[in-house]
């Protein structure tokens, strides 16, 4: 495959949101017009998909409607950064019906999260774009200061900063994952100290891929999922899930042979774990299905869920520095 970097957003350029599976624009207007709002106010011209406002129950609209609003944006020449409003449950859905030929000729941002994971890898393994595992519109930039604006600290660190051949992530100080109403929230979140554990030693670098690892379960085993390859850094983070779904997805995982193949893996920090009583975690259960197998693992990486939230480039080269306890990107993710 080759692989394609999409060019920069600059100041000025026009940002199309899209809603490929919950009608966000309908539940949460509040949220919805506060994260538009921020977006103008750094200097984007935001531009609405034709299902902005409409809703069709548990989606925001049909299959077909929810593939032609994406593919009416990837035809835009104006729009040069495509945003989800939000996940959900059916953005595989659209798969077919994506206009793969149009991204080739003009490639362009493609960012989310959660349920968006379908579309990002299946736009990465159709067309060689690098695609970006990311903040949502609603979801992400309707939160408030200062949660929302060290999202958009690595948003623009990113993706709209001039020649960049080397990034060097930063944890933050400060995360959350508390659950307030959208539509009555009027204050910041409390917020935990931060903390990544490097279970590993040495360097490993790869091909960063993932995302959220209950959606790729609907995309595995299909044209739109891209085989993990041997050597590859392996993002992924759940949200909501109770911790016999999480074991599960995880002896999914080493079933397929995935842990294998990986040169690493990095966990992100899981949304509202529900560990039913047991008291355990997320990586607990994933060194319990590794059994003893060596593969390094990142825990607690902020590219998941929670606030703030950090980019990660699908398909970028990534080096993990396990003795530094360093995540570093070292070639070119974002075209000029």
């Amino acid at each position: 495959m080759i692989t394609t970097l999409p060019p920069k957003l600059k100041a000025g350029d026009t940002i199309g949101f899209f809603s490929p599976s919950s009608p966000a624009t309908v539940f949460a207007p509040n949220r919805f017009a506060r994260a538009k709002a921020y977006l103008e106010n750094q200097g984007f011209c935001l531009k609405a998909g034709n299902l902005t406002g409409k809703d069709d129950n548990y989606r925001s609209g049909s299959i077909h409607a929810r593939a032609e609003e994406l593919n009416q944006l990837i035809r835009d020449p104006e729009v040069r950064c495509l945003i989800s409003t939000i996940g959900g449950n059916n953005s595989n859905a659209l798969l077919p019906y994506i206009d793969y030929e149009a991204l080739k000729q003009d490639p362009k941002i493609i960012i989310g999260y959660s349920d968006v994971t379908a579309l990002l890898l299946g736009i990465y393994q159709q067309t060689g774009i690098v695609t970006y595992y990311g903040p949502a519109l609603v979801a992400s930039f309707g939160e408030l200061p200062p949660l929302v604006d060290q999202t958009f600290a690595s948003f623009f660190d990113l993706l709209c900063r001039d020649s960049q051949t080397r990034y060097h992530y930063e944890m933050p100080k400060y995360w959350t994952d508390a659950r307030i109403d959208w539509e009555t929230q009027v204050e910041a979140k409390p917020t935990n100290a931060n903390h990544w554990d490097f279970l590993g030693e040495g360097k490993v670098s790869g091909r960063i891929i993932g995302g959220n690892l209950n959606t790729m379960a609907g995309i595995w085993g299909t044209p739109y999922m891209p085989e993990i390859q041997q050597g590859d850094i392996l993002l992924i983070e759940d949200s909501l899930k109770g911790i016999e779904t999480v074991e599960r997805s995880f002896v999914h995982l080493k079933l397929s042979g995935i842990f294998d193949k990986v040169g690493a893996i990095i966990l992100g920090k899981h949304e509202g774990f529900d560990h039913r009583e047991t008291y355990r975690s997320p990586l607990g259960v994933l060194l319990e299905v590794l059994d003893g197998q060596k593969v390094p693992i990142v825990n607690g990486f902020d590219s998941c869920h929670t606030h703030p939230m950090l980019v990660t480039p699908m398909g970028a080269h990534m080096t993990i520095d396990f003795d530094e306890q360093q995540v570093v990107l070292d070639q070119p993710w974002i075209g000029d």
